[in-house]
């Protein structure tokens, strides 16, 4: 359900709206048949004692379970990976001019940047963090925001409100026609999350509309079955996410607890899966309870190719997580488009930092999410893929740290 804004409502979308030249790129084409929606039913907040054991795998690329599908009457459609390079975008003019770089982030073939901002300060990082991409993939596009609403818990938890606004406010002056926020919590009531983070007052005073995902319709579910996924029949991922003429998430830095091991832009995507089918099987169960948790994060990501992805790692959990857990001062902002690039960064920061055994174990991109997400061809498969940029020299000698966990691991 939208949370619409009153009709006499007049505010910085209405400035920037009439600021910006529209007429840009046409929708996409509808993708997907209609199909079944996972039961409306509120999840109940989950503790360590409520949550399935974390069952363990030893992942090789070729490896899959041998799974009977679950039945369904619900209408499939089998998706192709999404390709390893990103679509490009042409570079447009912003509202501040971009800091001169310390390192150059001049593009390169096969290369996914990774903005990478030093500060303590959210906004700011926002700002210069899209300026060192110095692309737009925005303009003249209905825009569906992902943010990391699994519980209303203080950030790292979740979503900052200062990131939250500073980014819809450079969405906005980059020429976005619509912005709407969609999620779906699940350690909490979805609506209940969002009012407790103000969310449908900051979106009346800025303009973006909201779409409470496990409110949906049966209509607005699509059933996905990725090739040789590791779900035992497919998942049901918001035909509003899939069809979205530009999807941006943002997202924290932290740990998972409950299996994931770390939970950064990969997994910040089953937000946007049903948890229950039409016949009240449970996907979210499922899910937590395999083996194959972390491909199966992976595979989700085959829904869809993000048009941008802000992480939040001004503060990062270094254990525990996802709504508490050890808490660091990381005072980082990352931004980019490659999700395999980016979470491989953020877990090279989590290393920095000092984190979980499991987070520490083996190469970085032997880590079981990051290690399918490439295999699918989801993102770079490799540390040398991977450029940092960024904009000064306090940021460039944190990234330099970085860079090096990169390489070693």
């Amino acid at each position: 359900m939208t949370e619409p804004a009153p009709n006499h409502f007049f505010s910085r979308r209405n400035l920037l709206r009439q600021a910006v030249t529209l007429g840009a790129l046409a929708a996409a084409a509808s993708l997907l048949e209609a199909c079944g929606r996972p039961g409306v039913q509120t999840p109940s907040r989950l503790s360590d004692a409520g949550m399935p054991p974390t069952p363990t795998s030893s992942y090789t690329p070729t490896r899959k379970p041998s799974a009977t599908p679950v039945p369904s009457s619900t209408p499939t459609h089998t998706l192709e990976p999404s390709p390893t390079s990103l679509p490009s975008a042409t570079p447009t003019a912003r509202s501040s001019p971009t800091p001169a770089p310390t390192s150059t982030p001049t593009p390169q073939a096969d290369v996914a940047q990774v903005a990478f901002v030093k500060t303590r300060q959210r906004a700011e990082g926002v700002r210069r963090a899209l300026d060192l991409l110095g692309s737009n993939p925005v303009q003249g596009k209905a825009v569906l925001l992902k943010p990391n609403f699994n519980s209303a818990d203080p950030a790292p938890g979740s979503t900052h409100e200062d990131v939250l606004r500073a980014l819809v406010e450079e969405l906005w002056g980059m020429g976005a026609r619509g912005i709407t926020l969609a999620d779906r919590s699940g350690m909490d009531n979805t609506r209940r999350a969002m009012q407790q983070k103000g969310i449908f007052s900051l979106a009346e005073e800025m303009g973006f509309d909201t779409l409470v995902l496990d409110e949906l319709e049966d209509q607005a579910w699509v059933l996905v079955q990725p090739p040789d996924s590791h779900w035992q029949g497919g998942f049901p991922f918001a035909r509003s996410c899939l069809e979205a003429e530009a999807l941006v998430q943002t997202c924290c830095l932290k740990t998972h607890r409950f299996g994931g091991h770390f939970t950064l832009s990969l997994k910040n995507s089953v937000g946007m899966v049903g948890k229950y089918g039409p016949d009240g099987y449970n996907y979210m169960q499922e899910l937590h309870a395999s083996a194959y948790q972390r491909l199966m994060i992976a595979e989700i990501n085959t829904a869809y190719t993000p048009a941008l992805v802000v992480v939040d790692g001004v503060e990062a959990f270094v254990s525990g997580g996802p709504d508490t857990g050890k808490r660091v001062e990381a005072e980082v902002m990352l931004a980019g488009r490659d999700r395999v690039a980016l979470d491989a960064v953020g877990v090279a920061l989590l290393r920095y930092w000092g984190t979980t055994p499991e987070v520490r174990r083996g190469l970085i991109f032997e880590q079981e999410q990051i290690a399918r997400a490439a295999e699918l061809g989801l993102g770079v498969d490799g540390p040398d893929q991977i450029q940092i940029v960024t904009d000064d020299a306090d940021s460039e000698a944190y990234a330099a740290q970085i860079r090096e966990i990169l390489a070693g691991g």
